[in-house]
């Protein structure tokens, strides 16, 4: 009887044309020393640089098939396992492969109830982590104290540009730590705070933030209840600020007079920019 061990390279082969992205990603790997040293010689598998996963149910036994992945491959750059109800476990176990995969750039959680604690093993990661760029943990009820985590963790990240972490009920507290994680961070350029509550005070830590911050370009605050006062903290900050090229404020009730002084003040902004 053959094993894996003793088949023909030829039928190997065509076992694996037969298997789908997350099988040949998954579950071909490690089974023994030869087949690892095929997959690595296997066309499909070295140009895999894409696995798309997002609401598929694979759950947490799913999201750890795919960590163990991560540990060893060196081809996929993007993943995306949003909507898949992973949980905190599975997050961790995540959390632990990008401590050591050094492939991957682009990576998508959104919508799995990771919670807190998971929020806390993600940011440990990105503490050492040095190829991802862009994360995505958007809708994950990671709330102020997860939200203070991955501040913690922008504080010396030097590689993250894009981070989304909308819908995530951060709240005024959660934000202002983001915020003072943008006095010192030089690398991200893009945020996504949008839908989180955060209110009028927490508004006018971001703005505060935006007057040192010279690498954010993309700020999205909309649905974020900040209403005429924390519309007016950003526009004061637009007027001395001059990389921040897109701001989302939809959904906000601020009101005819400070949409306004946001058009003042970018007036200045564009001159400043112009001088």
């Amino acid at each position: 009887m053959h094993t894996f061990s003793t088949l023909p390279l030829e039928i190997v082969y065509r076992i694996m044309d037969h298997q789908n992205e997350r099988t040949l990603f998954c579950s071909m790997q490690n089974i023994c020393r030869r087949l690892n040293q095929i997959l690595s010689t296997y066309q499909r598998y070295q140009t895999l640089t894409t696995l798309d996963l997002s609401w598929n149910r694979i759950g947490a036994g799913g999201a750890q098939d795919i960590a163990g992945a991560l540990r060893t491959n060196t081809t996929l750059t993007t993943l995306d396992l949003g909507g898949n109800e992973i949980g905190a476990e599975a997050a961790q176990h995540i959390a632990n492969a990008l401590r050591t995969n050094t492939t991957l750039t682009t990576l998508d959680l959104g919508g799995n109830e990771i919670g807190a604690e998971a929020a806390q093993h993600i940011a440990n990661a990105l503490r050492t982590n040095t190829t991802l760029t862009t994360l995505n943990l958007s809708e994950n009820e990671i709330g102020a104290e997860g939200a203070q985590h991955i501040a913690n963790a922008l504080r010396t990240n030097t590689t993250l540009t894009t981070l989304d972490l909308s819908w995530n009920r951060i709240g005024a507290g959660g934000a202002q730590h983001i915020a003072n994680a943008l006095r010192t961070n030089t690398t991200l350029t893009t945020l996504d705070l949008g839908g989180n509550e955060i209110g009028a005070e927490a508004a006018q830590h971001i703005a505060n933030a935006l007057r040192t911050n010279t690498t954010l370009t993309t700020l999205h605050l909309w649905r974020n209840e900040i209403g005429a006062e924390g519309a007016q903290h950003i526009a004061n900050a637009l007027r001395t600020n001059t990389t921040v090229t897109t701001l989302n404020l939809s959904v906000n009730r601020i009101g005819g007079e400070i949409a306004q002084h946001i058009a003042d003040a970018l007036e200045r902004n564009i001159s400043s920019k112009m001088v």
